[in-house]
């Protein structure tokens, strides 16, 4: 048995023992060391879950983890025992029409740690030790810590939606939402050559966060409400917008402010969105949807291995298991915190 992290019902959140098995053939022993809460930790933690997704069974919760190989399976080579790893949670059937074309996000029969989108919900990786499949087990080389490596998962999301936005080199890049996904998403265009970044919000705590790391400018659009103006003139001023709030407000003025045959790529997941179609079709404006990522995961380990991407600055705070209500609670304050991570010792 190992501790976890037990989602019953909304705001009933317990620290629980819950099985733990040998690892088997091709499998590993991970004790996890940091696990980042997520968005979708939090609608299960407040709402009880997400649109119709809703957690019907107890579920361990988490997806964004990572730790250090503790025993290792039969027939299991290329890891060793003391080894750090991200664990990537994505584990797809690759049998499926999608997998077979290396759409493995689209995975007709995926079980993504933490996750209640089918039944029996998935199990997620909030607890003190995990056995894995080898190959969700990323290395981390030495000298990185298990908090950076646990940000893995979100630096995967957003290189993953870069990949669908296309060439950045040289773009003008929109940002809308400054959330972890959002300052991650400004990063990761600013890898990939974007040469002039904008960040909107409605908090002025988590754009002071990006304009650290990543924005050249931040517009409080809650306080300036007309902040996004100087960028609408001539059709629009960016070439590509990262629309990671949900917001359906936020797309819309996203629209403006892209210029004629631009992209939006929509990372965040809100309601039901209106948008003015006829600025879609009279801008020729692409609006393209990212989901997940497969191959991205891989990539954004090695970032930050590398700290082509340095993920230390948005780490707000750890957090014991045994406190993890008062984590949760902290990571719902976006004025004081934009990446909360629980510690599993």
């Amino acid at each position: 048995m190992t501790l976890a992290a037990v989602i019953h019902a909304a705001h009933d959140l317990r620290i629980e023992e819950v099985p733990l098995g040998e690892p088997g053939a091709g499998e590993v022993l991970v004790k996890i060391g940091a696990g980042g809460i997520c968005g979708s930790d939090l609608h299960y933690y407040h709402d009880g879950g997400f649109g119709v997704v809703r957690v019907k069974e107890p579920m361990v919760l988490g997806h964004e983890i990572a730790g250090v190989i503790e025993r290792l399976g039969p027939g299991v080579g290329g890891l060793r025992v003391g080894q750090t790893v991200a664990v990537n949670p994505s584990r797809p059937c690759n049998h499926c029409s999608y997998c077979l074309r290396g759409l493995q996000m689209h995975c007709l029969d995926m079980r993504f740690y933490g996750s209640a989108m089918r039944f029996p919900h998935v199990q997620g990786g909030f607890r003190q030790r995990i056995v894995c499949d080898a190959a969700q087990a990323v290395v981390a080389p030495d000298g990185v810590s298990v908090a950076e490596a646990a940000f893995g998962e979100p630096l995967a999301v957003v290189v993953h939606a870069v990949n669908r936005a296309g060439p950045l080199v040289g773009a003008r890049v929109l940002v809308t939402g400054s959330g972890p996904i959002g300052v991650l998403a400004a990063m990761a265009a600013r890898r990939a050559g974007a040469s002039f970044i904008a960040v909107t919000d409605l908090a002025d705590e988590p754009l002071a966060v990006a304009r650290k790391v990543a924005a050249d400018a931040t517009i409080n659009v809650a306080s300036d409400p007309d902040g996004l103006k100087p960028y609408e003139a001539d059709k629009g001023f960016f070439d590509v917008t990262f629309e990671a709030s949900g917001n359906p407000r936020a797309l819309v003025s996203a629209l403006v402010a892209t210029r004629p045959r631009g992209v939006i790529v929509q990372i965040g997941v809100g309601g039901e969105f209106t948008i003015p179609m006829n600025s879609v079709v009279a801008k020729e404006i692409d609006i393209r949807g990212t989901f997940r990522f497969h191959a991205e995961f891989a990539t954004a380990v090695g970032y930050i291995a590398q700290r082509r991407i340095d993920v230390r600055p948005l780490l707000t705070a750890t957090v014991p298991l045994k406190d993890a209500v008062s984590a949760f609670e902290l990571a719902s304050d976006r004025k004081r915190a934009m990446k909360v991570q629980l510690s599993f010792e």
